[in-house]
């Protein structure tokens, strides 16, 4: 099984959301990317798991990442990864790295956030930081049945 990189990219409108120890977050308006890794033994299975959890919201939160995904403010729009075995998440949180929400995702590393925000669509932003470490972007549109009118 392939391991790698990924991003998960949502869109939103805007919301108030627990987000499980972080507590109360407000989201404003816009673009979120979370960056995770998939080097366990699972690879990027990880990866389709998040897109089954997006898609189904049938799953009891786990990690900060789970929230979103569950959420009926957030719709998963893409996910772009990159396949390799070397810890390169926290490279690719520093290359996007502008503005995040503190502490999300990154319990296991010294990351201000795994999680970013844009006002606009970041595709070819984070396609330029896969090259710039050296990976072939791979993206995956997401065919997701959230619709903002169901919120």
């Amino acid at each position: 099984m392939d391991k790698g990189i990924y991003c998960l990219v949502f869109e939103n409108p805007g919301c108030v959301i627990r987000i499980g120890a972080l507590g109360e977050i407000s989201f404003r308006r816009g673009w979120h990317i979370y960056i995770g890794s998939a080097l366990g033994s699972g690879g990027l299975k990880r990866l389709m798991r998040h897109i089954s959890v997006a898609i189904s919201h049938d799953r009891k939160p786990k990690w900060h990442v789970d929230y979103l995904l569950t959420s009926l403010f957030f719709s998963l729009d893409y996910t772009i990864h990159g396949v390799t075995d070397d810890r390169l998440e926290c490279l690719l949180a520093n290359i996007l790295n502008d503005s995040g929400v503190p502490a999300f995702g990154c319990s296991d590393c010294s990351c201000p956030s795994h999680l970013l925000y844009r006002q606009g669509d970041p595709r070819q932003e984070i396609v330029s930081a896969f090259r710039k470490l050296k990976l072939e972007p791979i993206i995956k549109t997401i065919i997701n049945p959230k619709v903002e009118g169901n919120i």
